[in-house]
């Protein structure tokens, strides 16, 4: 006898116990599926899995109707008794256990496990989930259809070929890289609209930060004009946000080079970690309970993903023509200089994707990085002078300044190939 198929039924069991408790405590659903409800079922396709391999698929698709056709007349009695309470979720659970008893005893178990651990919590979070799409407006729901044009519209017809000077420009390489900037903007833009101001000015402004940290300098910057005595929170937000670039900048290397994530991990690390210093003293000395949320657009607009790509096309042509014609991969941090007081991303990209094409070295890559953010940091030290007033300039001065020598530090004294 084999004994070996005893461990899958187990499994099968165990996983329909879970999900039927789940049911079972759920009023309303009783009289469809409960706890010996779903582990039958379970067990059940767990059973037509075995005797398929014996007797072909038919066995399992039998063994799905029947299971169906069973839900199809317990609805319909229950509708007749309780029309008000009338729905789908216990019976689309019971076909999908179905499939993960299935599934369990023909080979393939860890997605099985993984399957019916999800729909255990979603059913759970059933009163979360309705809130959060509740939470969600209009403006937020047009942002998430924005980023589906872009990355299940735009992307899947956009041509995968080099071309144009230096052979260096792939459409759909680039227009990846817009998907892959609007997509971790949109995620801290729902964030923000959904948790952001419940969660406090400071809440608001990390998540602004990770939206987009030049445009959270400039709303903190505007709202100090006419109120001095925000000056230090206002700092203290712009400084969170500029400390949030560089977990920004790891997110886009993981994704686009992890080679060059892990070379330049270390400098990139200390860099955050001082300013995580700066953040943590500021923090203890001020008040941010009189800062209003940054008021932030919406980073999946069309208009803003063609801007994002035409700028990371122009730094990638120029960074390539730069190290390509001056044969030098240190020209390239003039590049970073200009192109980080502007967008630190598409510099980011642009010399990563370089970097994977092994046109340019690892050391010259994370410091055109590191340039590029100090680059950002002085343009918002302006910023806050031009927008906030004496005093916010004098705080993001000292802080953004101090963060900048440290900086230079790290780029001019780092040792070459020990990152």
């Amino acid at each position: 006898m084999d004994f070996g198929i005893f461990e899958p039924l187990a499994i099968a069991l165990g996983l329909g116990l879970l999900v039927g408790t789940q049911r079972e405590r759920d009023e309303e659903h009783r009289r469809i599926a409960g706890v010996r409800t779903f582990a039958l079922i379970t067990l059940v396709g767990a059973v037509c899995g075995v005797l398929a391999e014996s007797h072909g698929g038919w066995v399992i698709a039998s063994g799905l109707l029947g299971v169906t056709a069973l839900f199809i007349l317990g609805n319909v009695v229950r509708m007749r008794q309780d029309p008000e309470h009338a729905g789908l979720t216990t019976e689309i659970a019971g076909l999908l256990m179905f499939g993960v008893g299935a599934m369990l005893t023909t080979g393939i178990e860890a997605p099985a496990v993984a399957l019916a651990g999800v729909a255990a919590v979603l059913l759970q979070w059933k009163t979360k989930l309705h809130g959060l799409i509740s939470a969600i407006g209009e403006r937020e729901f047009a942002a998430m259809m924005q980023f589906v044009l872009v990355a299940l519209v735009i992307l899947p017809v956009v041509p995968d070929q080099t071309m144009g000077p230096y052979d260096v420009l792939n459409p759909f390489t680039l227009w990846l890289m817009v998907t892959l900037i609007v997509g971790i903007s949109l995620a801290a833009y729902l964030a923000y609209r959904v948790l952001g101001v419940r969660g406090g000015s400071l809440a608001g402004g990390i998540l602004g930060g990770l939206i987009s940290s030049t445009a959270t300098t400039v709303s903190y910057a505007r709202q100090c004009a006419g109120n001095p005595a925000a000056a230090p929170a206002a700092a203290l937000v712009i400084l969170i946000a500029s400390t949030i670039v560089y977990a920004r900048v790891g997110i886009e290397l993981g994704a686009v080079a992890p080679d060059l994530l892990r070379l330049g991990a270390l400098p990139l690390a200390a860099m955050t970690a001082f300013m995580a210093v700066l953040c943590s003293i500021l923090f203890m000395k001020i008040d941010t309970r009189s800062m209003a949320p940054p008021d932030l657009e919406n980073p999946a607009q069309l208009r803003t993903a063609l801007v994002f790509g035409v700028l990371y096309a122009v730094i990638l042509l120029l960074v390539t023509a730069v190290r390509e014609e001056v044969g030098n991969d240190a020209a390239i941090y003039g590049v970073a200089v200009i192109s980080g007081l502007t967008d630190v991303d598409a510099l980011t990209l642009s010399t990563a994707e370089l970097f994977s094409q092994e046109r340019l070295s690892g050391d010259a890559a994370w410091r055109a990085i590191l340039i590029a953010t100090l680059s950002n940091l002085a343009f918002k030290i302006g910023a806050t002078a031009v927008l906030g007033g004496r005093r916010l300039a004098t705080y993001a001065g000292v802080t953004l300044g101090l963060s900048i020598l440290f900086g230079l530090g790290i780029v001019m004294f780092w040792p070459a190939g020990s990152a």
